[in-house]
């Protein structure tokens, strides 16, 4: 996890390229059908997932605290992980 000059962003390394082509996803609805997404954004307090080969930048709402939100982020990529392996 690394912090990112938005304070509302948040960068999250994967352990090598994951994705092939940038994903972004703006909302719920978008993220639909990408399981990662859809389970980030099912977290609550994110209004953007982005995903580029090896790490996922996840923009939260200002009224969200990172100290609430990290670790939930973190299982969510750990599971989409283990699903994809």
């Amino acid at each position: 996890m690394q912090q990112t000059p938005n304070p509302n962003a948040m960068k999250f390394t994967l352990p090598g390229r994951i994705f092939p082509k940038p994903l972004s996803f703006a909302s719920g609805d978008a993220a639909a059908a990408h399981p990662l997404a859809a389970a980030i954004f099912a977290l609550g307090g994110v209004y953007n997932v982005f995903m580029v080969q090896d790490f996922v930048t996840v923009n939260k709402l200002p009224d969200v605290d990172w100290d609430a939100l990290t670790a939930p982020v973190q299982a969510c990529i750990e599971e989409y992980l283990s699903a994809i392996r």
